[in-house]
């Protein structure tokens, strides 16, 4: 690392827990000098901030999380060729003064994913609801393995400017939960919206009178709570599922190789503890 710091920028933060996550992995490989830090920007900030990024020489480079993972892709040197295709940057690794921006989101993803004991590949038919940020980083990563896609958001425009943006890199088309075909054969069902976050923990990405693919595995990339309501679906069906824990760390990992050349696999194993323990923390 060229400086000992790190942050996150976006608003708002206080739901945020890659402090407590980085900071043990930084503790975890001789790196207790480092440290992770939160820095609240609001659109009118970013401009100022990201001066401030590439000026500080104490810095090494900053995660971005909501409203500004597109935002910032105007302050930034270089961007990677996943990240530009996705549209959205979530790490930013600075070299000197210069400033790359980067996507460790669906790299995460397709890691934790495997974890699970779920190999996508181009036999998967995958139903993806959302149509925003995180569900441009899950488009890219399914195309990226040959999977077939379909989209489903309640805003069918958006929906389809989606799978416009990305129909260059493979089999993807827009899906209709209110009219769904072919959705029963998919095997594989990805929440990228906001629905069952806590607090509203009552909501849930998938109709109540529409039965879920049998045999689909279900990924939630809500990890707050750890169970929800989709999650809850899953389990009465007896599907496999994930919440997006998992995904957190990965991505987390991803960019913490990034910054300080740790290889990943070496500090996810701390970080997911350390995640955890904040998770639990929190609940209290």
């Amino acid at each position: 690392m060229q400086g000992n710091r790190v942050g996150l920028i976006g608003h708002p933060l206080g739901h945020s827990l890659s402090a407590p996550m980085h900071n043990a992995a930084f503790a975890s490989c001789g790196l207790a000098m480092c440290r992770y830090e939160l820095w609240p920007t609001i659109l009118d900030d970013l401009a100022h901030r990201m001066d401030g990024i590439r000026r500080d020489e104490t810095i090494s480079g900053c995660n971005v999380t909501v409203p500004h993972k597109v935002n910032v892709l105007p302050y930034l040197d270089l961007v990677a060729s996943d990240a530009r295709a996705i549209g959205a940057v979530n790490t930013i690794v600075k070299s000197g003064s210069v400033l790359s921006g980067h996507n460790t989101d669906w790299i995460g993803w397709l890691a934790d994913l495997r974890a699970e004991g779920f190999e996508a590949n181009h036999n998967t038919d995958a139903i993806v609801l959302g149509a925003g940020g995180s569900a441009r980083g899950i488009v890219y990563a399914l195309l990226s393995v040959g999977a077939r896609v379909e989209v489903v958001n309640r805003d069918i425009q958006r929906a389809a400017k989606l799978v416009g943006d990305f129909v260059q890199f493979g089999a993807i088309s827009v899906g209709n939960l209110d009219s769904p075909g072919d959705l029963g054969a998919a095997n594989l069902v990805v929440n990228c919206t906001s629905a069952g976050m806590a607090p509203d923990t009552t909501s849930c990405a998938w109709p109540v009178d529409l039965s879920l693919p049998s045999g689909a595995f279900i990924y939630d990339l809500v990890y707050r709570p750890t169970v929800t309501g989709l999650l809850r679906a899953a389990r009465a069906k007896g599907l496999r599922h994930a919440n997006g824990l998992g995904m957190l760390v990965a991505q987390g990992a991803a960019a913490f190789e990034m910054w300080t050349s740790v290889p990943a696999a070496a500090v996810a194993g701390v970080m997911r503890v350390a995640l955890e323990r904040a998770l639990e923390e929190s609940s209290r």
